[in-house]
């Protein structure tokens, strides 16, 4: 048994058969399960019973998976891994971050592909709230003011918010600021090991990354790309 098998998982979706199936393959893991069959009474669970990662449905009536997502992330930076019926576009990707999703999942999923996703982004979250970002990292200058311990990331004069897996992959490419850090070594510390293949994962989040903090985006000043290798924050000037 490992550490994230006596977890909560959260399981919002509208398909009563699916939320059945998904209860007891996910139980048989060891997780104690929550289900709600709509973003109301998800989002209710969510707040009463503080489970630590929630699979969410995006097609459901009346309010869908992104509104759901947005809400949850107005008040949580819990993990929350998207289900989609479809194929993944890269416009679902972008949409996902917008509203702070963590990760998809194509109906139907393997039981194995489902419980390692899971373990996945609950490790991820769980190594991120041990470590508590306790070691000091800033940066500023003239375009950017930065206080990772703080989780402050101010771009000019205004505050930027940034979801949690964005969040963590800023932080280690300034952790490791002047570095190379290849596609795969960022998707090992940001997503974890069963994710190293998914590279477009690391180039539409940096894309995503760029558009918020980079004075010129199409330019960047500080998120560089090492072509076929991978990314590093150029770091000029910092104040500790």
């Amino acid at each position: 048994m490992t550490e994230t098998d006596n977890a909560k998982v959260l399981i919002i979706d509208d398909d009563r058969k699916l939320l059945k199936m998904l209860h007891r393959v996910i139980t048989h893991k060891g997780y104690e399960v929550l289900t709600a069959s709509s973003g109301q009474d998800g989002l209710r669970l969510l707040f009463e019973q503080r489970p630590q990662v929630v699979l969410l449905d995006v097609a459901m009536p009346q309010m869908d998976g992104w509104e759901v997502c947005r809400r949850i992330r107005d008040v949580s930076d819990i993990p929350v891994v998207m289900l989609t019926g479809q194929r993944i576009e890269e416009n679902d990707i972008v949409t996902g971050l917008e509203h702070g999703a963590d990760e998809y999942l194509i109906k139907p999923v393997g039981n194995q592909e489902l419980i390692a996703r899971l373990r996945a982004v609950m490790r991820r979250a769980g190594a991120q709230n041990s470590k508590g970002l306790k070691e000091s990292i800033t940066y500023r200058d003239d375009h950017l003011n930065i206080d990772i311990n703080r989780r402050k990331i101010i771009v000019g004069k205004e505050k930027v918010k940034l979801t949690p897996r964005e969040f963590r992959l800023f932080a280690l490419l300034l952790r490791h600021a002047n570095q190379i850090i290849t596609h795969h070594q960022l998707l090992e510390k940001v997503w974890g090991w069963e994710y190293t293949d998914d590279v477009d994962y690391v180039r539409i989040y940096i894309s995503h990354l760029r558009r918020k903090i980079e004075p010129d985006p199409t330019s960047p000043r500080y998120i560089i790309t090492e072509p076929g290798v991978g990314y590093y924050f150029s770091k000029a000037e910092a104040t500790d």
